[in-house]
């Protein structure tokens, strides 16, 4: 089952048909135990026959996003790069075999686009890509009920200057959630991540991976999240990318952004 957050209320999508589910409290559905059985008595109700992709919003209204880093060998080695020559390097392959995972605060709700929504580099950076990761929808008592996409925009060069600046690097306001929640067991391990940017009608970069490649279980890293920490509306947590672009390339304004994940579908946004 797929969990929607639209401007016309909340659907769940069976096989292909979409039930309108009975609340419009986005944070209280999501964070009840009951979410699942919730979520499937809706689907034994009459299906719309109208929804509009076009309504579909970020899947999030009281939760804040976390994210995961350099969980990825393909991330490791890239991190290593940007910041070696501020000495950075080793930070990256130490937290890559480390017992803990890096953990970083990414975005508060508000910050959120959703598909279709425009997001941004930022002005002072001259290296920008998307990061394309499997994110987890975590209830209040840690549990993870759902997966969706996310993009983690990030300013390489910001970053790879001094390991330190990556609150600048990565929270300012550019992050995108979508389309849906997809309630279901683990993804498994061949479960492809693709992304693709085009620049002008052509496609100017396409990688993909799959979450084989994860190094760290999303329930380690949830685990770690929670260990100090607690979220009374829930938590959205992206799991770190396993596709990062050549070197030398960067965003540019216009570019279009598509990320698809296998059972949950594609989020698409723009660069402002």
């Amino acid at each position: 089952m797929k969990l929607y957050r639209t401007t016309q209320g909340i659907f769940v999508d069976e096989a292909g048909r979409y039930y309108p589910v009975a609340t419009a409290d986005w944070d209280e559905l999501v964070c009840s135990p009951d979410l699942q059985a919730r979520v499937r008595a809706a689907t034994g109700k009459q299906a719309v026959t109208n929804f509009d992709l076009g309504t579909i919003l970020a899947p999030v209204v009281g939760q804040d996003v976390w994210a995961a880093g350099v969980t990825y060998y393909r991330s490791r080695n890239a991190r290593m790069e940007e910041s070696k020559d501020a000495g950075g390097g080793n930070f990256y392959d130490r937290v890559y075999a480390a017992e803990r995972p890096e953990l970083f605060f990414k975005a508060t709700a508000r910050s959120v686009v959703g598909p279709k929504s425009a997001v941004r580099i930022r002005s002072d950076a001259a290296w920008s890509v998307p990061e394309p990761e499997l994110t987890l929808l975590i209830n209040p008592t840690g549990a993870i009920v759902g997966y969706t996409i996310g993009n983690d925009m990030s300013s390489r060069d910001i970053e790879g200057e001094n390991p330190l600046y990556l609150p600048q690097a990565k929270v300012y306001g550019s992050c995108a959630l979508g389309p849906c929640v997809l309630l279901s067991a683990p993804p498994p391990k061949n479960t492809a991540i693709q992304l693709e940017i085009a620049r002008q009608g052509k496609t100017v970069f396409k990688g993909n991976t799959t979450l084989a490649e994860l190094k760290r279980a999303p329930e380690e890293l949830a685990k770690y999240l929670f260990r100090e920490s607690s979220f009374p509306r829930g938590v959205f947590l992206m799991t770190g990318t396993g596709i990062v672009p050549e070197d030398d390339f960067t965003l540019a304004s216009g570019d279009s952004i598509r990320i698809s994940i296998d059972g949950i579908g594609t989020l698409e946004n723009h660069v402002t």
